[in-house]
């Protein structure tokens, strides 16, 4: 079985071109499934059935796995029956017949506008770190990209005639982003004044955002200067890199963007995971009734 597993890491390496996080998180996964199945005597994935897989998401619950947490683990053990029936190396998938954990979908916490400006402006754009943070903050939100895409964006994708960057997202899937006139100012600035003092005559691979060492930034670096800017702007709310991605896609609906086109700039491959900024944009058009609506708050007889 860890020879099946094997040749299914290569194939989402090499065939799916996944990244190495998501290749990990898949051999995690159905490492743990197969050993399970060997416990119990079972030394086949054709062997395996659903009550198999029912026993082992309860086992999971039982240790406390999170709702999000089964999910992904039967995702993955989904996925290894495909690539194990494609191969014509079983017959049969008893994930069929194992439903899917109900997860609950919570809204994310939003920043407002002013809140998304406050933060801005907490930068002191006089020193290099200011110009390269203001830079960054900007960037992030006027394209809702993920915190990944930021941190490894390259100078040449980002394209200042077209106003637009060009993304490598999940799986390496490709996309062209708008970015706002006032990101690619901020972008030029730190171009022009900030990064040469980081990069200290260093090889930086072309990578745009780089830490005081001239080397790419990681998450928890961003995170801390994100976290920061948000204290230091009286932001009351628990801010994190996804936040600024959340307000952009919510900033973009409750001014009109069609979903579709929301959905293609966050690249989201199933329209589904967009549509939770539609509970949040209702909330917004319920806030605006009752505020602006001459009859919402009062009852009339």
């Amino acid at each position: 079985m860890h020879a099946f597993l094997k040749l299914y890491i290569s194939h989402l390496t090499f065939e799916q071109n996944l990244s190495q996080n998501s290749t990990e998180a898949y051999k995690k996964d159905i490492t743990r499934f197969i050993d399970y199945l060997k416990r119990n005597g079972i030394d086949s994935p054709k062997n395996a059935q659903a009550k198999h897989i029912h026993r082992m998401l309860q086992l999971l619950t039982e240790i406390g796995l999170s709702e999000n947490s089964l999910a992904r683990n039967l995702s993955s053990i989904r996925g290894f029956y495909k690539f194990l029936i494609a191969e014509n190396i079983i017959e049969s998938d008893p994930t069929v017949h194992v439903d899917r954990p109900k997860i609950p979908r919570y809204l994310p916490v939003v920043l407002t506008y002013e809140e998304v400006e406050t933060i801005f402006k907490t930068q002191d754009t006089n020193k290099h770190l200011g110009l390269r943070n203001r830079a960054m903050l900007e960037t992030i939100y006027a394209s809702g990209l993920r915190v990944s895409e930021l941190l490894t964006l390259k100078i040449n994708q980002v394209y200042f005639d077209q106003h637009i960057v060009r993304i490598f997202g999940k799986g390496r899937k490709e996309r062209l982003v708008p970015i706002s006139d006032s990101a690619l100012d901020w972008i030029q600035k730190y171009l022009d004044s900030g990064r040469p003092l980081l990069t200290k005559g260093r090889m930086t691979d072309n990578i745009l955002f780089l830490n005081k060492n001239g080397k790419a930034m990681s998450r928890m670096g961003f995170w801390k200067i994100l976290e920061k800017a948000a204290k230091e702007g009286a932001v009351r709310k628990n801010v994190h890199p996804h936040t600024m991605r959340h307000s952009f896609a919510t900033h973009l609906i409750e001014n009109g963007a069609d979903l579709r086109a929301v959905q293609e700039m966050l690249g989201h491959a199933d329209i589904s995971t967009t549509q939770i900024y539609t509970h949040l944009d209702r909330s917004h058009i319920e806030k605006q009734y009752r505020m602006y609506h001459p009859r919402a708050g009062t009852a009339h007889r």
